[in-house]
């Protein structure tokens, strides 16, 4: 591969006036110039962008590190700073922690070391993530997605999501629901326990919540969630199950195809979220609504702005057949 070297020698110049031809072309005679010029592509010869970012002590690309790269949710969250990021000549690389505070650290100290322009974290835990950003002397721009880390200083896009658990709680107790079941986890991840404590929030100091705990949010896991619930007495059995996200809910769904069990006259299902499969499911599902394409927006356009803030959204919820009143009795 010929290099800048090569260039100068064929064209009969210094580096420093191919540099400028690259960089400043303003600044080289017309003549001198087309020296270069045709140098350049009688070689053949193509520039190292990430060479030259690394020599002005700036790059081009931003990491976006995301909690489960298979969540459609975390998609439209990349999608948004994919926008903004080419509409900003710059590239987005995506990285999976899949829910692993280890790899997340593994893949935080790589981009560090490679020097990226910014980088997009939705955390495990924020405040883990927050201390290892912040005990860098030499970080780029970092801006927290769907969780604002408290007292780091670092600019966060998130939604309120105490309140969407308020909005879950509150559809449920008017539907006459007494008895509630909560399935979500890992339990230390913070979305979750906001979720269940907005949910316990709408009945009052009432605790009718049978919370079951998940090592992960994705559809498989919703057969151990409905294994669970048939394991209880009829009785005692709640007649509805918020789901900590979408995938665990549709998992729930097509479990309860198979066990037999009618949605919603035997079980009332809610998720979390609104991705796209939500409103195809088997049964249409309740959920609440994140804007996430809004997220991956707002925070990449934070990033490149150079912005120190915080943004909460508000979730909004969204009522389909997978919910109905609880039956009578």
């Amino acid at each position: 591969m010929a290099s800048i070297k090569d260039v100068a020698r064929l064209a009969g110049v210094s580096l420093g006036t191919v540099s400028n031809v690259l960089n400043r072309p303003e600044r080289v005679g017309a003549e001198r110039r087309a020296r270069v010029e045709r140098a350049i592509e009688e070689l053949g010869f193509v520039r190292s962008e990430p060479a030259r970012q690394l020599r002005a002590g700036m790059s081009r690309t931003v990491a976006v590190v995301v909690l489960d790269v298979t969540n459609p949710f975390f998609g439209e969250i990349v999608e948004g700073a994919e926008e903004v990021a080419e509409a900003h000549h710059a590239q987005v690389v995506v990285c999976n922690s899949a829910g692993d505070p280890a790899r997340e650290a593994r893949h935080l100290d790589r981009l560090l070391q490679q020097q990226v322009g910014g980088i997009l974290l939705s955390p495990v835990h924020e405040v883990a993530g927050a201390a290892q950003l912040a005990s860098r002397r030499s970080r780029p721009p970092v801006v927290f997605v769907d969780r604002v880390p408290s007292g780091s200083g670092f600019a966060s896009v998130a939604v309120d999501d105490v309140r969407g658990g308020a909005l879950v709680g509150e559809l449920l107790s008017d539907t006459r629901h007494e008895r509630i079941a909560f399935a979500g986890g890992p339990s230390g991840l913070r979305q979750v326990v906001d979720r269940l404590h907005g949910l316990r929030s709408a009945f009052r100091g009432r605790e009718p919540v049978h919370v079951i705990d998940v090592d992960e949010l994705t559809i498989r896991t919703g057969a151990r969630v409905l294994d669970d619930l048939l394991a209880l007495p009829a009785a005692t059995r709640p007649t509805a199950v918020f789901c900590a996200n979408d995938l665990l809910a549709i998992g729930v769904l097509n479990a309860c195809v198979r066990r037999g069990v009618a949605v919603p006259d035997e079980l009332s299902v809610v998720g979390y979220d609104d991705i796209s499969f939500a409103e195809t499911a088997s049964v249409p599902l309740t959920t609440v609504a994140q804007p996430a394409r809004r997220l991956g927006v707002e925070a990449a356009q934070l990033l490149l702005g150079g912005e120190q803030r915080s943004v909460v959204f508000s979730p909004e919820l969204v009522v389909r057949s997978s919910t109905r009143p609880a039956p009578a009795g």
